[in-house]
């Protein structure tokens, strides 16, 4: 039988704000039990994966930091092939900035290689002026990833594809971006896992970032209705999941 492991999304698929959905706790479980691979995925550069793993557990959801992995991980370990031991301007905070750091980039704050856009509240416009500025002297722009907004209790707030999009209307140069759908994070995280496309099967609640990016890396996909995804909008999209459930709980192993 051929092996197979999960790449899952957190918000939408294991919990929405503060709420864990139902089954998911069993659902990771399971998978423990049965020794079976799987990563949860974020597209958010904040915290770090000790942060994340530290919140799930207080949720209720059993895991350790092996089990996390990062747009700012899968940024970091990008850039370092691409420049190792390089220099970035950072907007964001301290999942992104620990993520360089560990992977050999020095953080500056004059004549950066790359400016590299994350999730955070704490950034200031002096701070976008700066990246203006350095973008325009020669620094190539690099997103960890190009989400729109971010769900929290309180409501949606900007996301880093919003922070990013006033540096790309400022200067006229397009950001690279890393994470979810694209690629280089989808590939990277399957890497981590030791697995082929053909056992990957990746779960989440978005069509245009956790299934797109599946999609196109040849996964199994699984999309459940426990997020922002309804059954009705599915016909919108020229493409389509291999599954659709109504949660993780759908998934579970009696």
């Amino acid at each position: 039988m051929t092996r197979q492991g999960y790449l899952i999304d957190m918000d939408g698929v294991i919990y929405r704000g503060a709420e864990v959905i139902p089954g998911a706790p069993e659902f990771v479980t399971a998978q423990r039990r049965s020794d079976t691979p799987f990563l949860f995925l974020t597209n958010n550069s904040q915290r770090t994966r000790r942060d994340v793993a530290t919140r799930l557990g207080r949720m209720g959801i059993d895991v350790e930091e092996r089990h996390i992995f990062t747009c700012a991980m899968a940024t970091a370990r990008f850039l370092a092939r691409q420049t190792p031991e390089g220099t970035a301007y950072v907007i964001g905070e301290g999942g992104l900035l620990q993520a360089l750091h560990e992977n050999g980039f020095a953080i500056v704050d004059h004549d950066p290689e790359y400016v590299v856009g994350g999730e955070g509240r704490a950034f200031t416009y002096e701070m976008i002026e700066a990246a203006v500025r350095m973008i325009l002297a020669g620094a190539k722009l690099i997103a960890t990833n190009l989400d729109p907004n971010c769900p929290t209790a309180d409501g949606l707030r900007p996301g880093c594809g919003a922070t990013v999009a006033m540096l790309e209307k400022a200067t006229g140069v397009q950001a690279f971006s890393v994470g979810k759908p694209s690629p280089i994070m989808m590939r990277e995280a399957r890497k981590e896992l030791g697995l082929t496309a053909d056992e990957t099967t990746i779960i989440g609640d978005t069509m245009e970032t956790d299934i797109l990016g599946g999609l196109q890396m040849g996964y199994r996909s699984v999309l459940v209705l426990s997020g922002g995804t309804r059954d009705s909008d599915l016909s919108a999209y020229g493409y389509r999941p291999d599954h659709v459930v109504n949660s993780i709980a759908d998934l579970c192993i009696s």
